[in-house]
Parts: structure tokens; sequence; C-alpha cells
């Protein structure tokens, strides 16, 4: 079981650095269309995120593949208490440096 918390860790610590550093960009749908390429581009290359404004509290939040795909593995792995407690410990851990390595077997 510890090999387990091991491997999920890493996925979280992930996020939450680039929630520290989140950078939003904005634009209207009008600009949007204009240089799709260009927006499209720093959410992809920059791990940026994008709200394409359509009017009084209506809008669209672009991002990456790869970010999208991170939130839904947090939000598997936060899923449950015992996931969550399990993390939370394995975190702990890892702040208090008393965390090891373990070579996987084939």
């Amino acid at each position: 079981m510890n090999l387990e918390l091991h491997l999920f860790v890493p996925i979280i610590v992930q996020i939450n650095v680039q929630l520290n550093v989140l950078i939003m960009l904005t634009a209207t749908i009008t600009d949007f269309r204009k240089d799709i390429r260009k927006y499209l581009d720093k959410v992809t290359d920059n791990f940026e995120t994008l709200i394409i404004n359509r009017g009084k509290d209506n809008g669209v939040v672009v991002i990456s593949l790869d970010e999208y795909n991170s939130l839904c593995a947090t939000q598997h792995e936060l899923s449950s208490k015992k996931n969550e407690a399990r993390l939370d410990t394995a975190i702990e851990k890892l702040n208090h440096k008393s965390s090891f390595e373990k070579e996987l077997l084939d």
C-alpha cells in the first residue's frame, strides 16, 4: 500500500504548483475568432487558462488537454474519503521528509 501512495503524490504536487502560478487569459469571442491559433497555442504551450467572454455572466473556459486530464485524475483520487486520507498522509510524509523510494518489480 505504501507504494500506491508514493505513485499518486506527484500528481497532486504538480497540480498544486500549477494552481499557485495560475495565469488566465481573457478574450471576447470576436478576438478569439480572429486569432484562434495564437490563443490555443498559449493555452497548450504555457498551461494558461483562457476565458472567452460571451456577454454578461456568460462565457467559456478553455484549458489544455493535459490540464484537463490532470484535474480529472485529481478528482478521481479525491473521490473517496479513504483515498483523500491516504494522499494527505503521503503529502505530510513528504513535507516532513519521512518518505522513501522503492524500486518497482518487473
